[in-house]
């Protein structure tokens, strides 16, 4: 009678054996709401020192706000402004808080695409064997990203000012707009990092992303009023969630009565994390 020896599997390097991830999962079951919070301040300071080291992913940030309003104000002001009744400078107030709303998409484009990247150089692997929770790297991640839209924000703003914006509301109106812009990217976020996680490359992120990003951004009322856009076309600008955000920030930022439109984009904001969230988190816990 001949005993048969079966060797064991060798474990990849940098990988956990079953024991280890069967312990990493037990103890990110137990991750309590301060740790949670703890990792992700961690989490979000080691994306600093990235930035810093490749200062050109600042520039979309940094040029994009400059751009769109030189573009769209020197271009399309003269005729745009007429047609609201006034002149560039009336187009000026008219689409600050439009572009505030696109620039969310912008850098939740971003988002996917850093994700994906992360995944392709391998800078995950570290998680795999770590008792964190797999939500706090991708809320840190959006913390940073966050951050950058800040910084656009802000540029937004000074160059807006810069070309003639008036502030007829008051600063709180100016900043509740800021923060209804900040939390509608950061629900838009998710749908990007879910992106990023299925899709093979960062190039077929960014491809995914255009078709979503043009015609929720051309079909809104961001840059013109939709009153003279077809029939079919309005009705899709009233269910379009940036046409709502664009036009809860202006009346917020024009002090006009703002309407159902605030309350419609929180609803959209809520709606997307809570559908979204769960399962990009879960995506991200498989593919790590």
């Amino acid at each position: 009678m001949s005993a048969t020896t079966t060797a064991p599997t060798p474990t990849p390097p940098g990988s956990p054996g079953p024991a280890s991830a069967q312990a990493v999962v037990a103890a990110e079951g137990r991750i309590g709401l301060r740790a949670n919070l703890r990792h992700i301040g961690a989490l979000a300071r080691r994306n600093l020192p990235q930035i810093k080291k490749d200062p050109e992913s600042m520039f979309d940030v940094l040029l994009t706000p400059i751009i769109f309003i030189l573009l769209f104000v020197y271009v399309f002001g003269g005729s745009v402004g007429a047609s609201l009744g006034g002149n560039r400078q009336e187009y000026v107030n008219y689409l600050v808080p439009g572009l505030m709303a696109m620039l969310g998409l912008n850098i939740a484009m971003a988002v996917g695409t850093g994700v994906n990247d992360d995944f392709r150089k391998g800078f995950m692997d570290r998680f795999r064997t770590m008792p964190i929770s797999r939500s706090s790297v991708l809320i840190a991640k959006i913390v940073v990203e966050l951050g950058r839209l800040m910084v656009a924000m802000l540029i937004l703003l000074v160059m807006g000012f810069v070309v003639g914006m008036e502030l007829h509301g008051s600063v709180f109106g100016l900043l509740a707009a800021v923060a209804l812009s900040a939390v509608f990217g950061a629900a838009i976020m998710w749908i990007f990092i879910l992106l990023g996680l299925s899709m093979p490359t960062a190039q077929a992120v960014q491809g995914t992303a255009m078709l979503v990003l043009m015609p929720l951004q051309f079909g809104s009322s961001i840059f013109v009023p939709t009153e003279t856009m077809p029939g079919w076309l309005q009705t899709f600008t009233d269910y379009n969630p940036l046409s709502n955000l664009a036009d809860a920030a202006r009346a917020l930022m024009q002090g006009d009565p703002v309407g159902d439109s605030v309350w419609w984009t929180l609803a959209w904001a809520a709606g997307i994390t809570v559908v979204l969230a769960p399962l990009a988190v879960a995506k991200f816990r498989k593919k790590a």
